[in-house]
């Protein structure tokens, strides 16, 4: 076994026991447990003042400049090579008809996709099915912890920031891919997320710079969406939980 790997799972076993749990009377109305608000609100002026200066309307002139094709073609690249960490998370998860499914979504569209610039699993009815280690942990009975907003990352819980982390290590590209094309897939996703900041510009800015307080807004919103795909009941009732994708902002 892999020196490293064993660290990782130490490393791994002790984030998830420090998860935070709230004790009676810790969660307020909202239904959000967030005990690091000072700390979060500080990070939350950073990512705000990062977006306002590079991603402000139209995603750093990314969505305006580059053709829609030509991002949709980014995305579908983005999407492709993380399939195969997503495959892991599945089977981790016990859901081997999904796994099954997303590995012959990963094949069609590689072969028959042009690398996965085209997306045509889909039209063969292997629609995307995505997932992350966040995921896996809520599968196996980790507690959601505390609110956190991550810098540059954004909102998230202590579970799904120990998910962020373990999925560096999960995706099987960055074993069997070598530097620097293994980078290649980071970069798309990261034109991904500036793309998916242009397409909902309208409202990321209304949350960021018109709402009374950004920070409970946007917490309010990633928490809706997060607990959504969880299948968990969501905090509040004001916010479409579909409306809006929240990576990364």
């Amino acid at each position: 076994m892999r020196f490293d790997r064993v660290i990782w799972g130490v490393v791994m076993s002790g984030m998830v026991a420090g998860c935070s749990l709230p004790g009676p009377g810790d969660i307020p109305a909202d239904g959000v447990y967030d005990p690091y608000e000072a700390s979060n609100r500080r990070t939350h002026a950073f990512n705000r003042s990062v977006d306002e200066r590079f991603l402000k309307g139209t995603g750093g002139g990314y969505a305006r400049t580059v053709p829609g094709e030509v991002q949709q073609g980014i995305s579908n690249f983005a999407e492709t090579v993380s399939l195969p960490q997503t495959v892991v998370n599945q089977i981790l998860q016990g859901r081997l008809g999904a796994a099954s499914k997303n590995t012959l979504r990963f094949s069609a569209n590689v072969l028959m996709g042009f690398g996965g610039l085209a997306d045509v699993a889909t039209e063969m009815g292997l629609p995307e099915d995505g997932t992350d280690f966040g995921e896996t942990l809520s599968v196996w009975g980790v507690p959601e912890g505390a609110y956190l907003e991550l810098p540059v990352l954004g909102p998230s819980t202590e579970r799904d920031a120990i998910g962020r982390f373990a999925d560096l290590f999960l995706d099987p590209v960055s074993y069997l891919v070598p530097a620097p094309e293994r980078y290649i897939g980071t970069a798309a996703r990261t034109l991904e997320m500036v793309g998916d900041r242009g397409q909902y510009s309208d409202t990321v800015d209304s949350v960021l710079y018109e709402s009374a307080d950004s920070y409970d807004q946007l917490k309010l919103i990633y928490m809706q969406n997060r607990r959504f795909e969880l299948g968990q009941e969501a905090p509040g009732n004001e916010i479409d939980p579909t409306a809006i994708d929240v990576s990364g902002f």
